[in-house]
C-alpha cells in the first residue's frame, strides 16, 4: 500500500544552523497491517507520520501510495487525506461544534455526504467508540479519553484505507489510557491498516503485527513483535523494549516518612497504568517495614514495574547481611500474598523481592 524509499527530513534553524531529523526512511507498508513506532523521544518518530500525510512534507526521498507518487508536483494532496486519516495527540476537536457535528463534518464538507447520511454514520461510529450519549455535548465538557475517542470517530468518518496514530495516548491522564488502548484494538480486529506511534510497550506488543523500533533518524529494526520484544538484534533495541521503571526509598530509622511512601507509590501506580496494584503495594511495605523487617535498618525500599512483561516487585535490600531477614514462618505467611518470594543474597547484602 505504501512504499518509502530514502526518506528524509531537515529542518533549516533561524541561526542558518539545520537539524536532520529523518535520516534514510526505507520501508513498505502492506494492506491490513498494524505497525507500532517505537523507540526514544526525539528519534524522528512523529515526524516520520506526518511526512506520510504530507503534513510536514519530507526534503527528500520518495513515498508511493497505491502506486501514486505523493510528492509529484500537483499530487493532490486532498485525495490522499480521504485516504490516510490521522489522530493527533491533542485531540484538536472543534470547540465549538458538539461531538456529532465534529465527526459529521468532513464526510460533509470534503465528500458532499448528505447531512442525513453524515449524521447516521456518525452516530453509529459514536456508538462503536462508546460515545453515541455525548453526541449533542460540547468537546469542554468530555474527559481527555472521550475526546481521544471522539477524534478517532472522527478520523473514521472519512473512510480512510489507513490511519495514524501520533501517540494517541500520551496526552492522557493514566486512568484514562486504557479506554483508548481499547478503541484501538477493536479497530486492529477489524483489518484496518494502522501506524500507531507509542510508548505503550505491551499495548505495542499485543496488538501490532509489525514493529518499527526508531533510534537516530532511522529505522534500526523491523520485525515481528516476538523478533522486536524477544530477539531484538541491536543492543539500543533491546535497551529499549526492556526498560524498567523504578522507585526508590532510603530507610534510616523509624522515623522515616510513610505518608509520602503511601502517596508515592499512589502515583507510580498510576503513572505506569497499574494502578490496581497500589494498595496491594503499600500494604505489603507497612507490613514489612513496621513488623517483619523492623530491626533492619537501614535498609532500602525499591517499586520496581517491567513495562513489556508487566512484573511487579517490591525489594527490601538491607546491607552487609549475609542471611534472609525473615523467619521460616514470617517467609510462609507471605507467600500467599505474593506472586512470588525471593530471599536472595547480593554483593551489597541481602534482599527479599517480592513480586506483586
Amino acid at each position: 500500500m505504501i512504499t518509502v524509499s530514502h526518506l528524509t527530513k531537515t529542518y533549516q534553524n533561524a541561526d542558518g544552523s539545520s537539524l536532520t531529523v529523518l535520516k534514510d526512511i526505507n520501508c513498505e507498508i502492506h494492506r491490513g497491517e498494524v505497525i507500532s513506532i517505537i523507540g526514544p523521544s526525539g528519534t524522528g518518530k512523529s515526524t516520520f507520520l506526518r511526512a506520510l500525510n504530507l503534513l510536514d512534507p519530507p526534503t527528500g526521498g520518495s513515498i508511493l501510495v497505491d502506486g501514486e507518487d505523493i510528492l509529484a508536483k500537483g499530487y493532490p494532496v486532498h485525495k490522499l487525506r480521504q485516504k490516510m486519516g490521522m489522530v493527533f495527540q491533542s485531540f484538536n476537536l472543534f470547540e465549538h461544534m458538539t461531538v456529532l457535528e465534529n465527526v459529521m463534518y468532513a464526510p460533509v464538507k470534503i465528500r458532499q455526504q448528505s447531512k442525513a447520511e453524515a449524521r447516521e454514520e456518525a452516530l453509529a461510529l459514536l456508538k462503536q467508540v462508546g460515545l453515541v450519549e455525548k453526541a449533542n455535548v460540547y468537546p469542554s465538557s468530555l474527559s481527555g479519553g472521550q475526546k481521544q475517542r471522539v477524534a478517532i470517530a472522527r478520523a473514521l468518518a472519512m473512510k480512510p484505507e489507513a490511519i495514524l496514530f501520533d501517540e494517541p495516548t500520551s496526552a492522557l491522564d493514566p486512568t484514562m489510557v486504557g479506554e483508548v488502548l481499547s478503541v484501538i484494538r477493536q479497530l486492529a480486529k477489524s483489518g484496518l491498516t494502522m501506524l500507531i506511534v507509542t510508548h505503550e510497550m505491551r499495548f505495542a506488543r499485543d496488538v501490532s503485527t509489525r514493529i518499527f523500533f526508531m533510534n537516530e533518524g532511522v529505522i534500526y529494526e523491523d520485525g515481528t513483535p516476538e523478533q522486536i520484544f524477544e530477539h531484538p538484534v541491536h543492543s539500543a533495541t533491546k535497551a529499549f523494549v526492556q526498560r524498567i521503571q523504578k522507585l526508590v526509598y532510603e530507610i534510616g530509622s523509624d522515623d522515616f516518612d510513610y505518608l509520602q511512601i503511601h502517596t508515592g507509590i499512589n502515583q507510580f501506580c498510576i503513572k505506569y497504568n497499574i494502578a490496581e496494584k497500589a494498595e496491594p503495594a503499600y500494604s505489603l511495605v507497612k507490613e514489612m517495614l513496621f513488623t517483619h523487617m523492623r530491626s533492619f535498618r537501614p535498609l532500602t525500599l525499591r517499586l520496581t514495574h517491567t513495562e513489556l512483561s508487566g512484573v511487579t516487585a517490591l525489594d527490601f535490600m538491607v546491607e552487609h547481611l549475609d542471611h534472609s531477614p525473615l523467619t521460616d514462618e514470617t517467609s510462609k505467611a507471605l507467600r500467599p500474598q505474593v506472586k512470588e518470594l525471593i530471599e536472595e543474597p547480593t554483593k551489597r547484602g541481602f534482599r527479599v523481592k517480592l513480586i506483586i
